[in-house]
């Protein structure tokens, strides 16, 4: 018996952050990502919020042994939620997957308080298209709010702890996507000192 699946719509799609072997694309229906903050980190960062009209790409992956302890640490700003009826996947059968997503009333829009990372940013991206190419990196810039978030460029020092090292061609590809959603950059000294 399985011990349950989740859907990563963020980092999580990225499989160098993780060790879950058993990933699957697939995609949830009624839910968009957002850039949010919460007083429970310092960074913003994606989640997503109920959209009828939005369809987003991600990954599924079974929990192994149905120990859920070292996820919801790695995720621990985000609650769970079911989302098995909203998700298409390849999978004959599953019994449980869930979605997180942070509570609401518990986030806000991102701030120079609480910008965006460029590191993270990067390993969403870079996820993305390993998984799903090109065309999947401009439906996840296509079906993400928030793109007027303060974004700070830590990518010569990373502070996103999961971060992953991007060729030139995968750098240029965010570049020119922020760019193309109006997003601004701004050097990671002009917030000081900074920590994920």
């Amino acid at each position: 018996m399985t011990g349950g699946y989740f859907f990563g719509y963020g980092s999580l799609v990225n499989k160098g952050t993780h060790g879950f072997d058993e990933a699957h694309p697939a995609r949830l229906k009624g839910w968009r990502r957002m850039w949010r903050k919460t007083d429970l980190r310092e960074a913003a960062y994606l989640t997503v919020v109920p959209d009828a009209n939005s369809e987003i790409d991600g990954l599924i992956a079974e929990v192994p042994h149905g120990d859920w302890a070292a996820l919801d640490e790695r995720e621990r700003a985000y609650v769970r939620v079911d989302a098995a009826h909203q998700i298409t996947h390849p999978l004959a059968a599953v019994p449980k997957i869930v979605v997180y997503a942070i509570e609401d009333g518990q986030h806000g829009p991102p701030d120079h308080q609480s910008p965006v990372l460029l590191s993270y940013i990067d390993v969403v991206v870079q996820g993305y298209l390993q998984i799903f190419g090109e065309d999947g990196v401009a439906r996840f810039f296509g079906t993400t709010g928030g793109w007027e978030a303060p974004i700070i460029n830590d990518r010569a020092t990373p502070v996103y702890p999961r971060h992953q090292p991007l060729s030139p061609k995968e750098q240029a590809l965010v570049d020119d996507m922020l760019d193309s959603v109006g997003a601004t950059r701004r050097s990671l000294e002009t917030i000081s000192p900074w920590r994920e």
